[in-house]
């Protein structure tokens, strides 16, 4: 298992994408219930003043650094992480490595018909892959307890989780032990993307880290959100100072 860095008292992993890829499957091997979450800055700044939001993520069985910000902020502490793991690029890994396996999958979240979409278009990008259900994130209190008993019933090891943060930590949290699965990955908005109703950053804003700075041309309305960012990491170079 890799060593952690803690950011504002969210641990991290400090792993590679491809060892993060290869844990992942590991977990769809064993028997044991694991929760992987990907947190960016939002994440951090969110559990910084939500305390139920924290012990959640303290009890993440992986947690990877999706956000470049995540990792500048390893690189102030001098605790650098090996580098960033992002949750969608994780998910297609995991896909890749599993396509011709009998492991199955089950997809929660998205808007009416988004989930079947990201489904036809995962089967069709990755031959074999076993996606055995779908629901979208849009449910009520009975409409919750179909999706358990469709979830208990099909037994997918992996389920995908993408309602947003921090509903969708909380929601695996407080359901995995009365579901029948091995892993529980919250995705945030990969299933819109995997859908096609979302475009990815080109690889050129992702390499470079400026992932963020694409979304944010695509949807200015992201702006307050992004406000986040400067404040973590005004957050971050103020514990350095205090050597917390």
């Amino acid at each position: 298992m890799s060593d952690v860095c803690n950011i504002l008292g969210v641990a991290f992993n400090n792993i590679t994408h491809k060892e993060a890829v290869e844990l992942v499957c590991s977990y769809l091997d064993g028997n044991d219930k694991k929760m992987i979450f990907t947190p960016n800055p939002e994440f951090v700044m969110e559990a910084l003043s939500n305390a139920e939001f924290m012990k959640i993520l303290s009890e993440g069985d992986l947690l990877v650094p999706d956000g470049i910000g995540i990792i500048i902020a390893s690189k102030i502490l001098g605790r650098p992480l090996k580098e960033r793991v992002a949750g969608c690029d994780l998910v297609h890994d995991v896909f890749d490595k599993i396509k011709t396996s009998e492991k199955t999958v089950y997809f929660l979240g998205g808007g009416k018909g988004v989930a079947e979409t990201a489904k036809l278009k995962m089967e069709q990008r990755y031959k074999g892959i076993k996606i055995v259900g779908v629901h979208d994130g849009y449910f009520n209190e009975n409409e919750e307890k179909l999706i358990i008993e469709e979830i208990n019933r099909l037994k997918p090891d992996l389920v995908l989780v993408g309602i947003g943060f921090p509903k969708q930590e909380k929601w695996i949290y407080e359901h995995k032990d009365i579901l029948n699965a091995k892993a529980f990955i919250g995705i945030g908005g990969s299933i819109d993307i995997m859908s096609g109703n979302v475009k990815r950053a080109p690889d050129i804003f992702i390499k470079l880290g400026l992932e963020w700075f694409y979304r944010l041309i695509k949807q200015p309305s992201r702006f307050f959100r992004m406000l986040k960012l400067p404040l973590f990491l005004l957050t971050v170079f103020k514990t350095k100072i205090k050597g917390e």
